[in-house]
């Protein structure tokens, strides 16, 4: 049945489909259980195929949370657990296991070793050796790869740089602000040090007091009067008439 007034989907919208989903316990039963039976008939779907496509003989038993079973076989559950069985206890068996792991095993070192000398090979060629090898379409790939990693390198050594020095700037005024405290604190010391001395006695003396002009050819009263106890009457006219 058509419906008029329905737009038809766009090619973007079609092309959205499922979005990826994280592999974890689903919380909401309902949700889980519609998983549930969605995946379990697509896993019945898959091992069908496997059995039909490839003439495998397949197996497959599945217990639901709440103890419900499901099961599939193209030949039997019971024979293929007992062949199953057999297998695991043929010790010619387990020969065929371990060959079939070492050439695994084989398989993945040398698709190891192979991607080792293409990212050594790389490496050569970023530093400007072995370039014999490489044809006019390659270098070109090479000097773009070289241009865009120098751009990001100048990006960051750039970035790095304003970044040390906006710190050093900031540093700058810090050491200023310190600096000039420094400078309000000796002046207040000062300050502080020439009022204290000042304020102590016998430091200060009287300005307006006049100062005693000596004459070589006069000697003060107080002297005289002072030694009046040591020179005899005689010395002491003698001193007062020269």
């Amino acid at each position: 049945m058509e419906f008029p007034n329905q737009a038809p989907e766009s090619s973007s919208q079609k092309k959205l489909g499922r979005g990826k989903i994280e592999i974890k316990r689903i919380e909401n039963t309902t949700n889980r259980q519609v998983t549930f039976c969605k995946r379990r008939n697509g896993l019945l779907k898959k091992a069908y195929e496997l059995s039909v496509l490839c003439d495998a003989e397949v197996a497959l038993i599945v217990f639901s949370n709440r103890g419900r079973l499901y099961e599939y076989a193209n030949n039997s559950v019971r024979a293929t657990i007992d062949r199953y069985k057999k297998a695991c206890s043929d010790p010619t068996n387990g020969g065929s296991v371990s060959e079939a792991n070492t050439q695994f095993y084989q398989q993945e070192a040398s698709k190891l070793r192979r991607q080792i000398r293409e990212i050594q090979n790389s490496n050569r060629h970023i530093l400007g050796e072995a370039l014999s090898t490489l044809n006019t379409k390659e270098l070109k790939n090479l000097e773009g790869r070289l241009e865009k990693g120098i751009s990001r390198i100048r990006s960051k050594k750039n970035e790095m740089l304003f970044s040390e020095i906006e710190f050093m700037q900031k540093r700058e005024t810090e050491l200023q602000h310190h600096n000039n405290f420094l400078r309000a604190k000796m002046a207040e010391n000062e300050r502080e040090q020439q009022q204290q001395t000042h304020m102590m006695p016998g430091t200060s003396y009287d300005q307006s007091m006049p100062s005693h002009s000596y004459d070589r050819n006069f000697l003060p009263a107080v002297i005289l009067e002072s030694n009046n106890n040591h020179y005899p009457h005689q010395v002491q006219t003698a001193l007062q008439l020269v």
